[in-house]
């Protein structure tokens, strides 16, 4: 299955802890770049574009990433979201994944034939901290949504989702600490108190990656952007079910 980044609108605004070192951000600053500003991009419609025979640029049984230089239910994309869940609505050959800290907008925003959810769309709750976690992760179980997943990215503490997780709703839950110069420590311990959590649950677990900063047992590590995610890998923690 190839992956495929869909950024239909850039541009964000900061709501939360896990937002202060935004990658985006800090990418768009090197280019002079206000990333507070929310603008369509030229890829708005791309799951529906077709190449010159007719074919769709993005084939069949892709999965698609959506939204990820902003948020799929930001307030600023409202006008423009109808014409996204047509698109999505259209591409049932296709997985789309959303990522948000919009969660709680998620009831407010949705399509009108969304029933008990597109069984070809996987909705995932980013929650950084035990906070962020106890304020999303009902809204995210209270939704009809096929398919649930949860994000610690970055992940800023040890998280107990234990009582998420007994209720059977949430299918995966990916960890991963913070990139970039002036990056927040991740300490392994929340990684593996993660895993052993959606072990007890028969929860997919993802160790994504390391970040900047990584603290195992009593040593902290400087780990180079280029192997944050192989040296998570290498820990070979994962957990399919």
């Amino acid at each position: 299955m190839q992956d495929i980044v869909w950024n239909p609108w850039h541009g964000c605004h900061k709501i939360s802890p896990g937002c202060k070192h935004c990658y985006m951000y800090r990418r768009d600053a090197e280019f002079g770049k206000d990333s507070s500003i929310v603008t369509k991009t030229k890829n708005f419609s791309l799951p529906v574009m077709k190449k010159r025979d007719g074919s769709y640029k993005i084939p069949p049984q892709s999965h698609v990433y959506a939204c990820m230089t902003s948020d799929f239910f930001l307030e600023d994309a409202d006008p423009w979201r109808d014409d996204i869940w047509a698109m999505i609505d259209q591409r049932r050959d296709l997985q789309f994944t959303i990522i948000t800290k919009r969660i709680s907008r998620m009831r407010v925003c949705l399509p009108r034939d969304w029933g008990e959810g597109y069984n070809h769309v996987r909705i995932c709750a980013t929650c950084e901290n035990q906070s962020t976690a106890d304020a999303r992760i009902p809204h995210l179980l209270a939704l009809s949504i096929k398919h649930r997943s949860l994000i610690h990215e970055p992940m800023l503490e040890a998280i107990d989702i234990e009582p998420y997780l007994k209720t059977g709703l949430i299918e995966r839950v990916i960890c991963g600490g913070e990139s970039g110069p002036e990056s927040r420590l991740c300490d392994y311990a929340w990684i593996l108190q993660t895993r052993e959590q959606c072990l007890k649950y028969n929860v997919d677990f993802i160790f994504k990656q390391t970040g900047r900063l990584f603290k195992k047992d009593s040593r902290i590590y400087v780990i180079p952007r280029k192997i944050q995610m192989s040296q998570a890998r290498k820990a070979n923690i994962n957990l399919y079910f």
